[in-house]
């Protein structure tokens, strides 16, 4: 490859590199794996070292990817937060080794810990007190997200003993546990949402939520991995583990000291099959030096230590026949396929089943009935196929035919321009949409009724609910004599059925379950419209005026409150007492009547206060600038949207004249 080539691949390099960062760490949503992300930053550091006029300042490989939001105030790492260079290969691993020991004049000692497969996170105490928790960010400036990690159990708040350093930072993996992870996701998959595709995304997103108290929810753990602050009371890394052990940390006992190469190898071998009893997910083995004056001596690299690596496991895969496809229908009638295996073993359980996605992934992999299919863990958790052994085709084969009718009520499939799925229209007597609905409505984040999945479909199957209203018709009389029922429970259920009707109306719309209506959407609405009666009669054009309403929404809408059927449901509702009008809100006055604000950059206080002050003052508050946009309240680091509204023309303030305005 001679300069000119070398120059375009890597161009090219740094475009795929920064996409995929940009999918990790602020979406959440990566789109390949970990191999295949660290073959091309490995193929661009290759590049870079046989060509250094072609290093650039913000090229991937001189910087961390970044998960930082505008929704949080950011704040720079007082240490910066470096990643770990990674490794699949056991010769590069002697590679790490052999270079140590030529630094050194003395030889290293190493510790060996299990590599979470979360987010990372740098907490600092003062006084013994937990003061801010920070995000990784892009390694230098990083999320203030401290509300919410204040919310899990296993973070000390206050610590144990009093030999700790009035402050220090500690740097920790936070993690959703497998089961914690497999009960968000039968969450969001009954209430028809995107499940997370392994627990470092469900940790990630849950971290960066606005609500602390869902933060809660969510389960969230954290093991802790290093140390750092002037004058630390140990000279060695796994002393400083032992110490944080004893002011209360969670520090994972898996953790070993090796004093050469095979004990390292020991050790990663002995996890790559161990670590399938964990109740967690790891990923590989982190190597580091031991002695905190031989990781000094060692140094850093721009992005990484010298001193540490990490040992990267390969995502287990297995071959089995594809036997069959079942097709499921969600609450809005989404089709979901499902593959139906010849029992495998994969990492540590026994597949079966394994998603399939939709009708362009089977396309795509060109999947048919009887093939061998490969199949993996994406996270070590969820299977899904992910490829085809043509070779092994029987020769009798024929492309797989995709249902065009619902499976459980035989009305025409349709598919809307710009969706993966296919679903079901017949929404009102297709009975897993109908339960669905009502297991929506009764959900945590709705109504909260205390009732579940086996409460519903009891009650359909026995004729006494047919829709949501129903459930206001319900006696303690009704449900007391049912199997295993006894008067406690049912009067239990009537009367969380009763406390319902003070649900304030924005959860009421939510718990409609109109298509393409989350919680946050439905919150818009109800500020925007007030009632559902101004929400029935709206044009699109007032829909559309919503903040974070497009087209697709404003449609959905004004298809709902067509079908007559939704107009009754929602008039039994009302007569029921449920909540169909918006509480009123304080207003302090009409200073910022109709003038609309976004806010950006990090502010002096949390920014819900301005938004409220903002609406308790007659003004309004978008997500995004546009030209309608009157002013953008900009603090320190204001990012894409600052730019935006210099470029619309939009007036930018700062606090104190926005203070001045009322």
């Amino acid at each position: 490859m001679n300069l000119k080539e070398a120059t375009q691949r890597a161009a090219q390099l740094r475009e795929e590199i920064n996409r995929h960062n940009h999918q990790y760490y602020a979406l959440n949503q990566p789109i390949i794996s970990d191999f295949e992300y660290d073959i091309l930053l490995q193929d661009l550091i290759a590049i870079e070292k046989k060509y250094p006029s072609l290093q650039v300042s913000d090229s991937p490989t001189q910087r961390v990817g970044s998960d930082i939001t505008e929704a949080f105030v950011q704040v720079a790492h007082k240490y910066p937060m470096m990643s770990l260079g990674n490794t699949y290969s056991v010769e590069e691993l002697r590679e790490f080794d052999n270079r140590v020991r030529k630094t050194l004049d003395s030889e290293p000692e190493y510790v060996c810990e299990l590599k979470f497969d979360g987010t990372a996170i740098g907490l600092t105490y003062i006084d013994g007190i937990l003061h801010q928790a920070v995000t990784r960010g892009d390694g230098e400036r990083g999320d203030d997200v401290t509300l919410n990690v204040r919310t899990i159990k296993s973070i000390p708040l206050q610590l144990q003993g009093k030999d700790y350093p009035r402050e220090f930072e500690i740097r920790g993996e936070i993690f959703m546990p497998f089961a914690a992870f497999e009960r968000l996701n039968s969450e969001r998959e009954k209430n028809d949402e995107q499940p997370f595709a392994n627990p470092r995304n469900a940790a990630a997103g849950s971290l960066k939520l606005l609500d602390s108290k869902e933060v809660a929810f969510r389960g969230l753990d954290c093991f802790f991995y290093h140390l750092l602050g002037e004058n630390l009371p140990f000279e060695t890394h796994y002393d400083s583990l032992k110490y944080a052990q004893q002011w209360g940390f969670q520090v994972s006992e898996y953790y070993k000291k090796c004093t050469n190469i095979d004990e390292i190898f020991d050790y990663i071998h002995h996890w790559e099959d161990a670590r399938k009893t964990l109740p967690y997910a790891t990923d590989g083995v982190v190597i580091k030096v031991n002695s905190y004056a031989q990781q000094r001596r060692l140094g850093m690299t721009a992005k990484s230590p010298r001193w540490a690596t990490a040992f990267k496991f390969k995502a287990e895969q297995a071959v089995t026949e594809l036997l069959s496809v079942d097709f499921q229908v969600g609450r809005t009638g989404a089709i979901t396929p499902v593959a139906n295996l010849q029992a495998v073993q994969l990492a540590g359980t026994t597949v079966k089943r394994a998603s399939l996605h939709n009708a362009d992934q089977i396309a795509l992999l060109d999947i048919r009935l009887h093939d061998k299919v490969l199949v993996e863990k994406g996270g070590e958790i969820i299977p899904k196929v992910v490829g085809v052994d043509i070779v092994q085709r029987p020769p009798n084969s024929e492309p797989f035919s995709y249902i065009t009718h619902c499976p459980e009520c035989g009305a025409e499939l349709k598919r809307d321009e710009g969706e993966a799925k296919h679903y079901c229209p017949n929404d009102a007597h297709c009975p897993p949409q109908i339960l669905g609905k009502i297991e929506h409505f009764i959900s945590r984040k709705a109504m909260n009724i205390t009732a579940g999945e086996a409460t519903v479909e009891l009650l359909f199957n026995k004729g006494l609910i047919k829709n949501a209203a129903d459930l206001y018709k319900l006696k303690k009389e009704d449900l007391q004599y049912f199997d295993k029922w006894g008067e406690k429970s049912a009067e239990n259920l009537v009367k969380s059925i009763a406390e319902s009707v003070k649900i304030p109306f924005a959860k009421v719309l939510y718990a409609l379950g109109i298509r393409y209506v989350g919680e946050t959407t439905a919150k818009k609405i109800a500020d925007a419209l007030l009632s559902i009666d101004a929400l029935a009669n709206a044009t699109e054009a007032q829909l559309l005026a919503v903040d974070e309403v497009g087209e697709r929404i404003a449609k959905s809408v004004m298809a709902y409150f067509a079908d007559e059927s939704n107009r009754q449901l929602v008039e039994a509702l009302r007569q029921a007492g449920v909540q169909m009008v918006a509480e009123a809100k304080e207003q302090l006055s009409d200073a910022l009547s109709g003038k609309t604000f976004v806010i950006t950059g990090s502010l002096s206080r949390p920014r819900d206060d301005f938004k409220a002050l903002i609406e308790q003052h007659g003004g309004t508050v978008n997500s995004a600038v546009s030209p309608n946009t009157h002013y953008l309240l900009a603090g320190d680091k204001g990012g894409s949207k600052l730019q935006k509204a210099e470029k619309l023309g939009v007036k930018i303030i700062g606090e104190d004249e926005f203070m001045r305005m009322f």
